[in-house]
């Protein structure tokens, strides 16, 4: 039998399978299904990847707002203290968050290899064992956030003008761990059963809260850091309540490929270990990635006050600027752990291409604006001139990287979805603490210090992500023409 009829056979009966699936379903329910298996491409993907690009895009606002906010209406004297906490805690968080959030890529997976498969309504008992699951986690991380946290800003080297101010921040931060970690799980339910639009409803009403929070709180009331903490929280709290409201009047109208009942939530051994083979190695790889960067953040904070709230403005400059190639990396998960789940390799193939080109093009306008225009780009969050010098040299090498990162982001996307996560986790291990921290760590001996060379360490990496993703591209490209199977 030829590989082109083995493949044909698969699809036919993948399909076969789906429809008697959804024949056991309502129809209106069946309709609210979004499958990627058939059909265009290029335009589904980006019609998906929107949501998520502006959903990225508010959450960005969250770090971006509580530094801009921190940064125009603190005291003179104190703004550089209070920037500098602000960035060195934002960074603790967001390695925390980005962990729950890799870990829920494997709900994302998958649900999205079950709508593949045509098993869309097993999802109920899925989340149920996810809901479980992220609650014991979420507790594990309260439990080191909040009596820990002057250990961590200590671990952080935080400037001793902006020591205790950081330690206040990862407390109150850690306190709504639950709520933070609510959050994500959340968002990568809706993006696993196709739906990238409800997640960005509840990031736009949590951003606009956080924004009113950090005026009232910052503006008004000169709570600095500690005000943009409680506003950070807070914010995710309306948003969580908000999100479940929603997801409760989505069944009850029928619009969700599965319900999900009281007695689902609870302990399920088989589904939360698929979840964790799944999740785990993203989660450790971007676990790592975040250390080396906190890593990257320990060394400039020991060269003082200003280089670290530099380099915490271009970080957050940063976050706007990888915006496209992290909507594409998530995006192509989901789009690719469809097709994987039906055996279309080619279509999943197609979609990375397309992936790339498209965020190649936005990353090559990112680049033109932070190596000439660094400056500006920085002063939107800090109003300390030397500080945004501080930001704009470093900002140089990151340009560099908008120019490699839609490669590889869009190259992890895709192994996530086809399952290859422990290659993921490798590929980040390995380009982290043989490349980031090592080259981060001998440029920050050179004399004179220059923050420029300390962020070449970033692009260094992402070069070497994408000579591995190559590499396993054509592996993985062998053995499908070779077996039939992805």
């Amino acid at each position: 039998m030829s590989q082109h009829t083995k493949s044909q056979n698969t699809k036919s009966q993948n399909t076969q399978h789906a429809e008697k699936q959804a024949g056991a379903r309502p129809a209106h329910t069946q309709a609210r299904v979004r499958t990627f298996t058939e059909g265009k491409i290029l335009l589904p993907l980006v019609q998906f990847a929107l949501p998520v690009l502006a959903a990225l895009f508010l959450q960005a606002m969250y770090g971006a707002v509580d530094l801009m906010i921190v940064g125009r209406f603190t005291d003179a004297a104190q703004v550089s203290a209070h920037v500098s906490a602000v960035t060195t805690g934002s960074q603790i968080m967001l390695t925390l968050t980005n962990l729950v959030a890799s870990f829920a890529m494997g709900a994302t997976i998958l649900l999205g290899q079950q709508i593949g498969r045509g098993q869309a309504e097993k999802g109920g008992a899925t989340i149920g064992a996810c809901i479980v699951l992220f609650a014991c986690i979420g507790v594990v991380f309260t439990a080191l956030c909040v009596p820990g946290a002057g250990l961590i800003a200590q671990v952080m080297h935080a400037p001793a003008e902006a020591f205790a101010l950081t330690t206040a921040y990862v407390r109150i931060c850690g306190t709504g761990m639950l709520v933070i970690i609510a959050y994500n799980l959340i968002g990568s339910i809706f993006r696993g059963i196709g739906d990238s639009v409800t997640p960005l409803i509840t990031v736009a009403i949590a951003c606009v809260c956080n924004i009113a929070g950090d005026l009232l709180l910052v503006a008004v009331f000169h709570m600095g850091t500690v005000g943009a903490a409680i506003a950070t929280v807070g914010a995710q709290a309306v948003s969580v309540l908000i999100s479940l409201l929603m997801l409760g009047r989505k069944m009850k109208r029928g619009d969700l490929p599965f319900t999900l009942r009281r007695d689902q939530i609870r302990f399920r051994g088989e589904i939360i270990a698929r979840i964790t083979r799944l999740g785990l190695p993203i989660a450790t790889q971007d676990l790592l990635v975040g250390i080396s960067f906190l890593i990257i953040q320990a060394i400039v904070n020991a060269l003082g006050v200003i280089p670290s709230a530099g380099v915490g403005v271009a970080e957050k400059v940063c976050a706007f600027t990888m915006l496209v190639p992290s909507a594409f990396m998530q995006s192509m998960s989901a789009f690719v752990a469809q097709n994987a789940g039906a055996g279309r390799f080619d279509r999943a193939e197609k979609a990375l291409g397309c992936g790339i080109l498209m965020s190649l093009a936005v990353g090559t306008v990112m680049f033109y604006l932070s190596f000439f225009h660094g400056v500006t780009l920085a002063s939107f969050f800090a109003k300390d001139m030397a500080v945004c010098a501080a930001g704009a040299e470093y900002l140089k090498a990151y340009a560099i990287d908008c120019m490699l990162t839609p490669i590889f982001f869009c190259f992890i996307g895709f192994y996530n979805g086809i399952g290859m996560t422990r290659f993921v986790m490798l590929q980040g291990i390995i380009s982290a603490f043989c490349v980031r921290v090592p080259v981060s760590f001998i440029m920050s001996r050179r004399v004179p210090v220059s923050l420029f060379h300390i962020g070449l360490a970033t692009p260094c990496s992402s070069t070497l992500q994408i000579i591995m993703g190559l590499v396993c591209l054509v592996i993985v490209r062998r053995r499908y023409h070779r077996t039939g199977r992805i």
